[in-house]
Parts: structure tokens; sequence; C-alpha cells
């Protein structure tokens, strides 16, 4: 069985076979739907031929059941899904919503794991009470 991915929200499954699906809008309003790689690290992903993915430019990713935005309001660079592993245990993961930056970050209770050469961006945010983070 493989891990599923949860919108925070809605709880709506986002994984359907081997992506997790979300819809995205760019700076200047282009929409589009990302297909990505569901394992941790790997953060290959795939879209319309019609809906380019620029490198560096930063979206907002919706939710595509209840199309709540996933981006953090404490920090709009991350992005928020629920991961539910092979064992039933519940994670937050969360990685960087912009094109080019490689870092997810799973926490589960007080612990967390860090993925991808760019882990060190947003490690300061783990590193801080929820209810601070805000401020970061």
């Amino acid at each position: 069985m493989a891990n599923d991915y949860l919108c925070p929200i809605c709880r709506g499954q986002l994984r359907v076979e081997n992506s997790l699906v979300i819809s995205v809008k760019s700076k200047s309003n282009k929409k589009g739907l990302i297909f990505l790689n569901p394992e941790i690290g790997n953060y290959g992903k795939i879209s319309h031929p019609s809906f380019e993915i620029v490198e560096g430019d930063e979206y907002t990713v919706f939710c595509p059941i209840c199309h709540a935005t996933l981006n953090r309001e404490e920090n709009p660079h991350i992005l928020k899904m629920l991961l539910i592993d092979e064992t039933g245990i519940q994670s937050e993961v969360f990685f960087s919503v912009i094109v080019g930056e490689r870092c997810t970050y799973v926490v589960k209770g007080k612990e967390m794991e860090e993925a991808g050469p760019d882990k060190k961006l947003y490690e300061k945010y783990f590193d801080i009470p929820e209810a601070d983070r805000k401020y970061f």
C-alpha cells in the first residue's frame, strides 16, 4: 500500500494512481493542473504542454476538490498536505511552491524529516512554535 495524500481542509484524496494532483495559479494569473510525483524527495512534475511551468516562479496552490488554498497563511512560499503512511500514521507534508526549490519537510508530532538539496531554505520555519510561525 502506498502513502495517501489528503487536502488539510476537506481531507479529500489528492493522489490518483502514481501522482498528486494540484491546481495552481501563477502570479500572472495563468491556471493549470500539475501532477507531482508522490515519492518524498522526488520533484518530478507533469502539466499540459500549454501550461508552462517556469523555473523560479511562485504559484498559489489549490485543492482540486474543495478549491481551498494550500499555501500556508504564515508563509505562502510553503504548501501543506496531509500524508497517511502505509501503517495509517498521519503526518504533515510541507514543500516549496517556488519552481526549482527542492525541499520537503515531513512533520510527525515533534519529529521532522527533511528531503531535497534545498532543505535548509525553510528549516528555521519548523524550529519555532506553530503559534509563532506567522511572524516568520
